[in-house]
């Protein structure tokens, strides 16, 4: 598993577009996300090319899959819904 690289990135920018429009979050670098002064959400890639994202919805991140469209919009819902 490795952060995911701009090429990784490119495969989701919608998914990214999206988070962009979440008031809460702040995009200090290309796919990582921060909420106020703490790291929310990040991506991560495996040697496959399949693509996760790191989330800290309670105190410890949570690694979901983000290789499909719902699993993207299923993935946006639940920030948004976090952050509500």
């Amino acid at each position: 598993m490795r952060h995911a690289t701009q090429e990784d990135l490119d495969q989701v920018e919608p998914l990214l577009a999206a988070l962009r429009e979440v008031p809460q979050l702040r995009e200090g670098r290309r796919g990582c996300f921060s909420v106020g002064p703490r790291a929310f959400l990040h991506f991560h890639a495996d040697d496959t090319v399949a693509l996760y994202v790191d989330v800290r919805f309670d105190e410890a991140f949570e690694r979901i899959e983000a290789n499909t469209t719902a699993e993207r919009a299923d993935l946006l819902a639940r920030v948004q819904n976090a952050l509500a």
